[in-house]
């Protein structure tokens, strides 16, 4: 053991000569002062010419820094046979499938990106045991066009004729809407651009559909707005003749739209009511107009106003002239509201009261609404026919996990009101998803379009929930995964994982990923701070806006509780997030930067005192607040990575990496971090910047982008812990 110990400290020093001499050939990002003044307050902001990546100062540097960071971890002693395992364990499964729906005629569409697949490809098939079809395939078109390519969304029309999908490249998410016809397997004509939201809503006899689009980009327009004055088109097919004008918008007669809110179209599958739904950015809660579909179509709606943002409905189910409303308006927990469309003056009636369970979405089948709700951090799935005083019933399922009754990604919904039952897929920590149906008779059926893979269900990992006390007094949840058997003696290198934002719950969903690190002897914990809304309301509130230092202090707790309960000690624990939990894990590490010895931020949100100048910035207003109030100043300026970085502060490890064309969080603010960080650092400590030019926020990324991310991460942060085999090779 002393002469292993001996040889580590050897390559360990090597390895320190080695990154110094590289390092210190890397430029210095030159200071440009700036100073805002915000309500009294005087913020520096030296790096803000980082903000224009085409500046070619910047675009240098930031090459410059991410070529430095790629081949900092290739040279890692353990990376490639990290990736080789992730690869494997990649491979053991014979294909993934996602956003699986149905039409007429037994027709079942989805995505499926097989072993040997680099990307998902757009399937069809007839009947569960039917050949499989592959309609679009982003890998054939990538390797014509020479760079990656993604679907986005898409949706069957409803007698299963025609096709309406979104495809977009280089991780983009710039969809454009592609219409096929199935008969022929051939897109109709030329795409519809700035199509990114798509949302396709199609008439029900098929012969027509409406997409939002975008508004078009002129000379002279800024950057924010791009999501600005979004509008609902409607079109023919297979003609494709586009309406002369919006059919729903901020100019819609009867209709109150701000030009930062986007509208889209639901129209209900009797074909009586149009639906206009409008949302405000990334708000939860929904403003919901109706008219009738005849009306439309004749260019006469009468659009009337049904639900309010004050009604605080967060989704919306349709059936027999009724609707379903889900509403935490004083139910922090979610209540089910009924609500007669042709007497909405009436008002609403309750149908299922707030209980012990968070319920959190609803979808309509023809034989019931079918409702997800949470159980501490387990999903339950009950039914309620549409009978006057029927009551709610719950549906056995065969695992205690999670699923989602809609896939916000894709817009595919488990249930179809055209048919009886539900098809959903279900998983936890330890046991693989599995996609199956369930009948309206409550039977349960595994659909068999999910392959198994050889390590779906390992035996040897252990799952634990526990409650954590916070600076507060607050009790979070945390989720703790290791090998069976895991001495708790501090030694074990940790990854905690973390998110709080949106309401979003990082609910149980099973990862090889995760099994690689595991293999390592590793423990992952995943925390649901202050911020998410694994509680419901008040506890996604306990972490928002002004209250968002909750959601970091919440994730230092559970960083402590890890070393205090013998899990890990703070030299082998690092913390990841990304996006929106890039604030989490960049203010916990600004915060106690004694805790941890490596930080990754992905994709994340460094500087929220400027990202409302963004294009995305504008719709995340609701989330974060804004810099031109006193109030959203203040939390803003709290949430800041990039404010609350200090001079001659000793920071742990810190990787942070970005897609190039991300249009959700812009490569800028990865760059800021890095250079500040590096400029107020004394631990010398590395901080990599890790750039991919042909990707963007994750969404679309191809499994090898995503195989190389994983392998960089987990190699960086073993290499910082020290653990052996994964020193810096010369």
């Amino acid at each position: 053991m002393a002469a292993l110990s001996s040889k580590l400290v050897q390559l360990f020093s090597l390895t320190v000569l080695f990154l110094s001499a590289r390092a210190d050939n890397l430029p210095t990002a030159a200071i440009h002062k700036v100073e805002d003044t915000y309500f009294g307050v005087t913020v520096n902001d030296d790096y803000r010419y980082f903000e224009d990546v085409k500046n070619k100062e910047v675009a240098q540097w930031i090459k410059t820094h991410s070529d430095y960071a790629h081949n900092t971890l290739t040279h890692i002693g353990g990376r490639d046979a990290m990736l080789a395992e992730l690869k494997k364990l990649e491979s053991s499964v014979p294909g993934r499938v996602y956003s699986v729906t149905r039409t007429a005629g037994d027709k079942w569409f989805y995505e499926n990106r097989g072993a040997q697949d680099n990307q998902f490809k757009l399937c069809m098939r007839v009947g569960l045991t039917g050949k499989e079809v592959v309609l679009v395939d982003p890998d054939k078109i990538a390797k014509r066009a020479g760079k990656p390519y993604a679907v986005n969304y898409f949706m069957p029309s409803p007698d299963g004729r025609y096709l309406a999908y979104g495809l977009s490249q280089q991780g983009s998410e710039s969809a454009s809407l592609y219409l096929m016809d199935l008969q022929t397997g051939r897109n109709i004509g030329k795409p519809f651009t700035r199509a990114e939201f798509g949302a396709p809503d199609w008439a029900p006899d098929s012969k027509s559909l409406n997409f939002v689009r975008l508004q078009e980009m002129k000379r002279g327009m800024q950057a924010t707005d791009k999501f600005q004055k979004s509008a609902v088109w409607h079109v023919d097919l297979p003609s494709l003749k586009i309406s002369a004008a919006p059919v729903f918008s901020l100019k819609s007669p009867g209709v109150a739209i701000t030009p930062a809110e986007i509208p889209f179209t639901d129209t209900s599958p009797d074909g009586r009511w149009v639906f206009g739904i409008v949302v405000n950015g990334v708000q939860r809660e929904l403003k919901v107009y109706a008219t009738r579909a005849s009306d439309l179509k004749a260019g006469k709606p009468l659009w009337r106003k049904l639900v309010g943002y004050q009604d605080e409905v967060t989704d919306v189910a349709y059936m027999n002239d009724k609707l379903y409303l889900l509403s935490h308006l004083k139910a922090p927990r979610s209540e089910i509201k009924l609500l007669d469309i042709n007497a909405p003056d009436a008002g609403t009636s309750t149908l299922v009261a707030q209980g012990n369970r968070v319920i959190t979405s609803i979808a309509p089948a023809s034989d019931a609404i079918y409702i997800e709700a949470r159980d501490g951090n387990i999903k339950r799935l009950s039914r309620l026919t549409y009978q006057n005083g029927a009551q709610q019933q719950d549906v056995k399922l065969p695992l205690e996990g999670t699923f989602n009754l809609d896939d916000m990604e894709s817009n595919i919904s488990a249930a179809n009101p055209r048919f009886p039952g539900v098809v959903l897929d279900l998983q936890s920590w330890t046991q693989a998803r599995q996609i199956y149906s369930i009948t309206a008779d409550g039977t349960v059926t595994n659909t068999g379009l999910q392959p198994r893979g050889l390590y779906d269900a390992p035996a040897d990992i252990e799952a634990r929930e526990v409650l954590v006390r916070s600076h507060d007094g607050a009790m979070v949840p945390l989720s703790i995964m290791y090998r069976k058997g895991t001495a708790l003696d501090g030694r074990s290198p940790t990854l905690l994982y973390g998110y709080g934002a949106y309401g979003i719950t990082e609910e149980p969903r099973f990862s090889l990923y995760r099994l690689a690190w595991i293999n390592q002897g590793g423990v992952w914990a995943v925390a649901n701070p202050r911020g998410s809304g694994v509680f419901g309301e008040e506890w996604y509130r306990g972490g928002y806006q002004e209250t968002k230092p909750n959601t970091w202090k919440d994730f230092i707790a559970c960083a402590e509780y890890l070393i205090a309960q013998g899990y890990t000690k703070p030299a082998k624990l690092g913390i990841y997030g990304g996006s929106a939990g890039g604030i989490l894990v960049g203010r916990a590490m600004t915060e106690r930067p004694d805790l941890f010895a490596a930080v990754v931020s992905a994709v994340g949100v460094n500087d929220t005192l400027r990202a409302e100048f963004t294009a995305n910035g504008i719709p995340n207003i609701p989330e974060f607040g804004s810099v031109k109030t006193e109030a959203g100043f203040k939390g803003l300026l709290a949430m800041s990575t990039l404010a609350n970085v200090k001079d001659h502060t000793a920071y742990p490890a810190l990787l942070v990496y970005g897609g190039f064309n991300d249009p959700r969080v812009e490569i800028w603010h990865s760059a800021k971090l890095a250079a500040r960080v590096l400029a107020a650092n004394d631990s010398g400590k590395p901080v990599l910047l890790r750039v991919d030019y042909d990707a963007g926020h994750g969404i679309g990324a191809t499994k090898q982008q995503q195989l190389e991310e994983r392998a960089d991460v987990f190699s960086f942060l073993l290499w910082q812990f020290g653990q052996p085999g994964y020193a810096l090779r010369p």
